[in-house]
């Protein structure tokens, strides 16, 4: 029978840098979607009117 000595003290806390990396992400996220809020994308102010002529349409029974 062996015995084995642990020696790494990191193996143990790998949820937490997981928890870690996962709060990172969600924080850049988060950030990237402050900073595209604050950008002022202009707006259309030209209204779209299409006239149909009535020769278009059919009647349906």
């Amino acid at each position: 029978m062996h015995f084995y000595k642990k020696t790494s003290i990191g193996k143990s806390n790998n949820y937490i840098k997981l928890v870690i990396k996962i709060f990172l992400v969600f924080l850049l996220f988060f950030a990237l979607l402050i900073m595209l809020d604050q950008i002022n994308f202009p707006a259309p102010n030209k209204n779209i009117e299409k006239i149909l002529p009535n020769e278009t349409f059919k009647v349906i029974k």
